[in-house]
């Protein structure tokens, strides 16, 4: 699976018919990381980039590190930068004030190490910036909302057809909200480190249908938000567990604590 997604991405980053813009100010993530990096003071400071795709952000921060899979990474990006995984990073612990991860948790497949492996190279007090595309659909993969019925087998029109009821607030609400409530209960009860939770995925590396066609997770921002949490992190996002388990899919901001480090599970 990794030779093969390491291939995806090397030919898919020289392919601009894949979402990764060049231009930072074409990226829909280009002013909340902007405005993320200012807020906490890291333009002159030792900022490490976990999958930089084309390298849209490399020049918002004076002293920047990126690493990415693909090898055809590289060819974008005028600063340090090194082929490896978000789940074996090549840095020293404590290396980076800051760290930030664009849309690539849900292409890792095993996010809880990459969860690790940041929270491990960000120096005590350091900041992470985490965006994966939360709650990756898993019919993507086969492109049923963008391609015409006349595609698919009977069984296949069915799936189709119930996206739009599959996609709704209320059915989503109905799913995701449960599952938070029992897993915010265990965690106020045993105040221990969580194991991070999160739905396999089947990637399509052959045809990139949609978007996160190529995801190999879906998960819920709610289970990174726990798993920081109780391991002593102060999330800037949510000031209270309240808000966070009422959340929606939007960036998350950590804090590392300045005295101690990653406990473990």
């Amino acid at each position: 699976m990794a030779n093969r997604s390491q291939e995806f991405y090397d030919d898919a980053y020289q392919n601009t018919d894949y979402p990764s813009p060049i231009d930072p100010k074409d990226h829909a993530f280009y002013l909340p990381l902007s405005t993320f990096l200012k807020r906490y003071q890291l333009a002159n400071c030792r900022c490490l980039e976990v999958g930089t795709g084309r390298g849209a952000f490399q020049g918002l921060v004076a002293d920047y590190y990126g690493i990415d899979i693909a090898f055809s990474a590289g060819i974008y990006i005028s600063f340090p930068f090194a082929v490896a995984s978000a789940t074996g990073l090549p840095f020293s612990s404590d290396s980076f004030d800051g760290v930030w991860s664009i849309t690539v948790l849900e292409h890792v497949p095993q996010p809880e190490s990459a969860l690790e492996e940041m929270w491990r190279v960000l120096k005590p007090g350091g900041y992470l910036y985490l965006a994966p595309a939360w709650q990756c659909r898993p019919w993507a993969a086969n492109g049923y909302q963008v391609r015409p019925y006349s595609d698919f087998s009977v069984r296949d029109k069915l799936i189709k057809a119930s996206i739009p009821i599959r996609n709704s607030v209320a059915f989503r609400s109905l799913s995701i909200f449960p599952r938070r409530l029992h897993q915010a209960l265990m965690y106020k009860r045993n105040r221990q480190p969580t194991q991070f939770r999160y739905r396999e995925l089947e990637p399509n590396y052959e045809c990139f249908w949609q978007s996160d066609s190529d995801a190999v997770n879906s998960m819920d921002p709610f289970q990174a938000y726990l798993w920081y949490v109780s391991r002593g992190a102060r999330c800037l996002s949510y000031t209270s567990l309240k808000s966070a388990l009422m959340g929606r899919n939007g960036p998350l901001i950590f804090q590392k604590p300045r005295e101690g480090s990653l406990v473990d599970s």
